[in-house]
């Protein structure tokens, strides 16, 4: 552990304008700007929606080389790779429209990436190595391919699950798991595709033309599959299917072949594999009382090692670090109302406290290091300050700054974020998060923006949030509630209650009267806005709240909520999705009263203020036919509103101009209802 704060400063990030060819975006933006603005200048829109320069780090066992996904001025992903003795670096991807999006070191020097096409369609995984990345070549293309791991005792052999790949009948099929034979290098299958995707000939997608493609296991009957498990030597051990029922099963690979466990998936939640194969590490069930605990468990005996972790409010949110050498899980980070961590292994407890006090202040995370644990990679961050890479040498006791991941922001201007427990109506205490505005003020209040978070089974987080402090910037408090069904707080609620959508719509109104109650926002002015499952709340909140809002934004918002099922009936035998709601919530031709309930789109009539509709209209998740349907509502009964249906997008919005395009048109719509004199909201008597 470094016993001084010696910094060598490796690069500097307003270098990485190097990285990119030119390639401009639909309109001019500064970004080859990597410093932040003079302090007396507004910040532009796009320096909060433009892409981390720098994410994902992650270092290889040799403890040699840092792998990041990085982003120049033209808003392009790339892969690269920085060697630590020589301060090299190396870049690949970008070109063509292709991006870069994940990563993982496999054995010594070589890199496992995924190419994506317009930054929406995962077109193939490719294998490269250090100092050789321009010979890096696919080894999985055009086919749904879902990475499982690699083993520690074969590191050239990652693990996937084939989902679909083309089979020579010319079927796509699902072909189980296999191993990819990564040492064959360039001469697998039909492969001649050169790095960043520009091929000189397209590799084959047919199964039977891949040999180096190693079939390993098919995957379980009785249901469609949904999801792999290897163990803790790298080899699969569980596989989860889902029934027409919407029951999902575990089975656990035993004697060649896949045996059902008895582990109800409805009580545990299972989180990881654990330290002894065969066995898991699971969120116990719920118990009358207090949060659920992590326990070790061996699903086909149901045999349990008692609680490995505990807290007293908040059930498990998170993810294990493991020991590189040991591969055995030494700690844990998770969510509370602020992150935690928790540590099992008193040399890494130790290096915790010593880099907490080096980087006073801020939250410090231990991300990784290399197989002996000389070389250790850590993140830091806060509510005002984005995530910043290190990496500390022990044995020269020098910490390295490898950059921050959006060096244009600059931490004094951004608003701090508190965090607010409010009451549920029937009891419970959630979190919700505050951000106030400068010049916010008992005398004073501004005006509130609620955002709702999607999901809905997610939550929000203490931390850097560039939506938030986008909109701080612009004068508005914003209010992001933690409603039921969002992770860490299900120990309270039955499972029946996690998917009452109007009692979280009701958690979210009991969390604005609670912020009301601070005294440092304005009631009288008050916006709610969310996307997908939080743009279902928005609109919700209109129809259900009258005089509470003085208007809302949505973005790929979900209204109907039997169209929603009804679509997904078609991808029933593919996709457990309809399986899943139809157990939870019911078929809409049996429950159509709940699902009248719950569908904000029978109620437009209610509506008394503005609403603005946001959708892409290639979004396949939540299909673009719900925004144009609450638009003929709107429309039908008269109701003040907006539009922005926004070409070549899916479900989230990937392309920067169509980011900043969305916030834009949001502020310039909150500040006509929100900030202008001649704002009011309407009487709904």
């Amino acid at each position: 552990m470094p016993s001084s704060t010696s910094i060598k400063k490796l690069f500097k990030l307003f270098l990485f304008a190097w990285l990119v060819s030119g390639a401009a975006v639909s309109r001019e933006y500064e970004l080859k700007r990597f410093a932040p603005p003079r302090a007396d200048k507004p910040i532009p829109t796009e320096d909060f929606f433009r892409q981390s320069v720098l994410r994902s780090p992650e270092i290889n066992s040799g403890g040699t080389h840092i792998s990041f996904i990085a982003s120049g001025d033209d808003d392009r992903s790339r892969l690269l790779i920085y060697e630590i003795a020589t301060e090299k670096i190396e870049v690949v991807g970008g070109e063509g429209g292709k991006d870069v999006y994940w990563s993982t070191w496999l054995e010594g020097r070589k890199i496992l990436f995924r190419v994506s096409f317009k930054k929406r369609y995962g077109i193939g995984v490719m294998v490269g190595e250090a100092g050789r990345l321009v010979d890096a070549h696919p080894v999985l293309w055009n086919c749904d391919a879902i990475y499982l791991g690699t083993p520690d005792s074969s590191r050239h052999r990652p693990v996937f699950w084939l989902r679909r790949i083309l089979s020579a009948s010319g079927a796509y099929e699902d072909a189980g798991v296999v191993a990819i034979r990564t040492e064959l290098g360039q001469k697998m299958g039909r492969v001649t595709v050169h790095a960043g995707g520009a091929s000189s000939s397209e590799p084959s997608n047919v199964l039977e033309d891949n040999w180096h493609i190693e079939p390993l296991h098919p995957s379980p009957q009785g249901g469609i599959p949904v999801a792999f498990l290897l163990d803790a030597e790298g080899r699969l051990a569980f596989g989860f299917t889902a029934a027409k029922g919407g029951v999902v099963t575990l089975h656990r690979w035993v004697d060649a072949s896949w045996r059902a466990t008895p582990l109800h998936l409805e009580e545990f939640q299972v989180l990881s594999h654990a330290d002894t194969p065969g066995e898991l590490i699971v969120l116990g069930p719920r118990t009358d009382g207090k949060p659920r605990s992590v326990e070790a468990i061996n699903p086909l005996t149901m045999e349990s090692k008692g609680p490995i972790l505990s807290d007293e409010a908040y059930d498990f949110n998170g993810r294990f670090f493991r020991d590189p050498k040991t591969l055995r899980i030494v700690g844990a980070h998770y969510e509370r109302d602020l992150p935690a961590v928790q540590w099992f292994d008193q040399d890494y407890e130790q290096m915790q406290k010593a880099l907490d006090g080096i980087f006073n202040g801020l939250v410090v995370r231990i991300m990784g290091a290399d197989k002996e644990r000389k070389t250790l990679l850590v993140r830091t961050f806060s509510d005002v300050q984005p995530d910043t890479y290190y990496f500390v040498d022990q044995g020269l006791n020098t910490i390295g700054l490898l950059g921050s991941s959006r060096p244009w922001i600059d931490p004094s201007r951004m608003r701090p974020m508190r965090v607010l427990k409010f009451k549920t109506r029937d009891g419970k205490t959630l979190d919700a998060y505050l951000t106030l505005p400068a010049g916010a003020t008992p005398t004073t209040p501004a005006p509130l923006v609620v955002l709702a978070h999607g999901g809905p089974f997610a939550r929000d987080e203490w931390g850097f949030n560039p939506e938030v402090q986008f909109l701080a910037s612009r004068g508005f408090a914003v209010l992001q509630p933690n409603y039921r069904g969002s992770t860490g707080y299900s120990w309270q609620f039955t499972l029946a209650e996690e998917w009452d959508f109007v009692k979280m719509h009701d958690d979210v109104t009991d969390a604005v009267r609670t912020a009301f109650g601070t005294g440092l926002v304005d009631a009288e002015r008050v916006a709610i806005m969310g996307s997908s499952f939080g743009g279902y709340l928005a609109l919700s909140g209109v129809t259900r709240e009258p005089g509470l809002y003085r208007c809302a934004i949505t973005n790929a918002g979900v209204f109907d909520w039997a169209q929603l099922v009804r679509s997904a009936k078609f991808d029933q035998y593919s996709d457990p999705r309809y399986a899943e709601m139809t157990r939870h919530l019911g078929e809409p031709e049996r429950a159509a009263e709940k699902f009248s309930a719950i569908s904000p789109i029978h109620k437009v009539s209610r509506i008394k203020v503005p609403v603005l509709v946001a959708h892409g209209k290639e979004d396949h998740t939540v299909e673009i036919a719900q925004s144009k349907r609450l638009l003929a509502q709107l429309e039908k009964h008269h109701v003040e509103h907006e539009q922005l249906l926004i070409p070549g997008e899916g479900h989230n919005l990937v392309e920067l101009p169509n980011r900043v395009r969305f916030y834009e048109r949001v502020e310039k719509f909150l500040s006509k209802h929100l900030l202008t004199a001649t704002a009011s909201r309407t009487d709904p008597n």
